[in-house]
């Protein structure tokens, strides 16, 4: 096979090596070419305005192929300094014609030239590829952080929504509305007393059981059935068994009021109440005499109590002024029952404890098969044999609705509100910090989108960075290739390693 068709492969890495191996270049090239750099940077210092020497210089690294233009270029605009023997007088053309003879001088320039190539293949553009990969890695980041951000926000504004609907208000100002909301609790308590009263089955079969199994009169219930029958009314009457003649209910807080959090947590019993005053004291002794009369011991209900007051009278005659509250409600006696948190808390009790029995009874009559069962319900009262699990579980179901109703999530907010001084302040800030977090992952968010923006505009720019230093690495790749060809009778040269991976696009 004939050698000038065989092409000569030269590894991108060992170019260098194999130009000094053949004695194309000099091992001290470097020095010669240091030399070469200090005289360009000279030579540029006077440049004539011209677009093409202006494209040349800008942001790239000049040699030997570059001078080659440049040359070209001062042939049109140094022609004026051109004398009849060919020659030019000017200094510009002289400098670039004396840089391009030295460059040429022991093919210093095909050494610089080998060497930008291989610091392009070797580290240029890695590293511009390494930068933009992990610019790409940001930005993938930053969208799992946008997505984060964004799930976090959706559900602080959901719950506060959501908190805000059970309370029955818009948010904008939320203290003042949940100061306002109070006023709904009266109407509010009517409705649940309403509903209250059909529980009363439930009452009447918990109470006959009771007594069935008690063998006399149990009370049960007493507040929860109190309210059934009388409906929701005030404590006073509750307590004494008679309407007062006269509520003394406090006045609600304002709006205003209510952001003074320097207000106690104690109860206002409106009034001061007068006891009345023991008009005289009365001092007793009571004396542990051990011997009768005649010595003998005295047994232990033969102690005596001897009276040191006046001797004049045989009792004591002890005053006690009672107390006339003139039928006048006051503090919490004017509170109705489910407005008042002692009655209240009684109320929900009694509840609790009804659907107790009725889990117990649909339990016990589901164990029908059981030998206690039978014999032990067969002498009881008409209404718990009429009892079957479809009427028990009737029961049970209109107790959790009522249940349900008293301890409705509003309802309690509301109580909460009026009977707690700090309350309205926890459930506002609680309010706010879900608005707070909404607004810092909105804040954070939007930080994120701006970095993935500045991401993909760096990573553009590095983009277009890459792409330049790679077309230059392409061109210089053929310039080394045509010119070492040139000094083997045009054989193909190729270069060849990772230099041929390399894309423009």
């Amino acid at each position: 096979m004939d050698e000038q068709n065989i092409p000569i492969d030269i590894h991108v890495n060992k170019l260098l090596d194999w130009l000094v191996s053949r004695r194309h270049i000099n091992k001290e090239w470097q020095k010669g070419v240091l030399e070469i750099r200090e005289k360009i940077n000279n030579a540029i210092q006077d440049m004539p305005a011209h677009d093409g020497i202006v494209k040349l210089l800008s942001g790239q690294h000049i040699n030997y192929f570059h001078c080659l233009k440049i040359v070209e270029i001062l042939k049109e605009t140094e022609a004026d300094s051109k004398n009849i023997f060919g020659l030019y007088g000017s200094q510009r053309m002289k400098d670039w014609q004396d840089i391009i003879s030295c460059y040429q001088k022991d093919n210093k320039y095909l050494a610089e030239v080998s060497q930008i190539l291989l610091r392009n293949v070797s580290y240029e553009i890695p590293n511009l590829k390494k930068q933009i990969n992990k610019l790409g890695q940001v930005q993938l980041d930053c969208q799992k952080k946008i997505k984060e951000y964004t799930k976090t926000e959706v559900t602080c504004l959901k719950e506060f929504e959501t908190l805000c609907k059970q309370l029955g208000i818009p948010g904008k100002n939320i203290k003042n509305e949940l100061l306002e909301l109070i006023k709904d609790l009266p109407e509010i308590y009517e409705k649940s007393a309403e509903k209250l009263k059909a529980v009363a089955p439930a009452i009447d079969l918990y109470e006959a059981f009771t007594e069935y199994l008690a063998g006399e009169k149990r009370e049960v219930l007493k507040t929860l059935k109190y309210l059934v029958k009388h409906g929701n009314t005030t404590t006073y009457e509750y307590v004494k068994g008679r309407k007062p003649i006269k509520i003394d209910t406090p006045e609600a807080k304002s709006p205003s009021e209510g952001t003074d959090n320097t207000s106690s947590n104690e109860i206002d019993f409106g009034d001061d109440i007068d006891f009345g005053v023991v008009n005289e004291s009365i001092d007793f002794e009571i004396s542990l005499i051990d011997e009768n009369a005649d010595g003998s011991a005295k047994t232990d209900d033969e102690f005596e109590i001897i009276d040191h007051s006046d001797a004049s009278s045989k009792s004591a005659d002890i005053e006690i002024e009672v107390v006339d509250d003139n039928g006048i409600a006051t503090g919490t006696d004017a509170l109705t029952l489910l407005d008042n948190p002692s009655t209240r808390e009684n109320i929900i009790n009694n509840l609790l404890e009804l659907q107790a029995f009725l889990k117990l009874r649909t339990f016990e009559i589901n164990q029908e098969s059981d030998l206690l069962w039978i014999p032990q319900m067969q002498n009881t009262p008409s209404i718990i044999q009429l009892q079957n699990l479809e009427t028990i579980s009737a029961l049970m179901d209109v107790v959790s609705e009522t249940f349900n109703e008293i301890t409705d999530k509003r309802t309690l907010h509301l109580h909460n509100l009026k009977h707690s001084t700090n309350y309205v302040d926890i459930l506002t800030s609680q309010l706010n910090q879900k608005l707070s977090q909404v607004n810092r992952m909105k804040t954070s968010k939007a930080d994120m989108e701006t970095k993935v923006s500045n991401c993909q505009k760096e990573a553009k720019e590095l983009e277009k960075q890459t792409l330049r230093v790679i077309t230059q690495t392409k061109e210089i790749q053929k310039q080394i290739e045509q010119d070492v060809s040139a000094k083997y009778k045009g054989r193909v040269v190729n270069l060849v390693g990772a230099i041929s991976v390399l894309k423009l696009s």
